[in-house]
């Protein structure tokens, strides 16, 4: 995975191969082959990965962190405490993700790809909007479903990138500004 990875995010969708992976990782390119079948396969588990931070068989939104963000009575707190998930996520999956989305173009499994990771990030955006709208928290006339589009946006991988790749802030000042973006943009004042 970890030779996947850098490969991907070095050479982009195109510019990997399976004998590239397979020379990098040190291992058969048959060994490639057997575990992924295609490229497509390969990249889908390099997000799902880093996405998760593991290749454990736990959905993001049943991870223990996440069980926390639930039970949390402080509206500030789930803005917080997703924001920093958020980043630490972002953190090892938005090179990979921005692989996928300069692949769809021209692949049509890279494009379903890029479509249910678009559609996993909206689930898991309004389930931390549903908390907060069972807190209460939500600015008054703002729906779940505008709430969730705001969150998409400035927790976008593209955003992500942008500000800690193009102008050079470190995860962490991301952070602090997401969180108060959010913040501003979806709590009652």
């Amino acid at each position: 995975m970890k030779a996947a990875q850098e490969l991907f995010v070095m050479r982009g969708y195109a510019g990997t191969t399976f004998q590239l992976v397979a020379d990098t990782a040190e291992v058969s390119v048959q060994t490639v082959y057997f575990h992924y079948g295609t490229k497509s396969e390969l990249l889908k588990h390099v997000v799902d990965v880093a996405s998760a931070g593991d290749d454990e068989p736990v959905p993001l939104l049943q991870r223990p962190w996440f069980a926390a963000l639930r039970a949390a009575k402080d509206p500030a707190e789930v803005v917080r405490g997703w924001v920093h998930q958020s980043g630490v996520i972002l953190d090892r999956v938005a090179p990979v993700l921005a692989v996928v989305r300069d692949a769809a173009g021209g692949d049509p499994g890279m494009a379903a790809q890029w479509a249910a990771n678009s559609e996993q990030r909206h689930t898991a955006h309004g389930t931390v909007i549903a908390i907060l709208a069972g807190l209460g928290a939500l600015r008054p006339g703002l729906t779940e479903s505008r709430a969730t589009d705001i969150t998409v946006g400035i927790l976008s991988p593209d955003l992500f990138l942008v500000m800690t790749r193009e102008c050079g802030w470190p995860t962490p000042q991301w952070e602090d500004w997401a969180a108060d973006q959010l913040s501003y943009g979806l709590l009652s004042p």
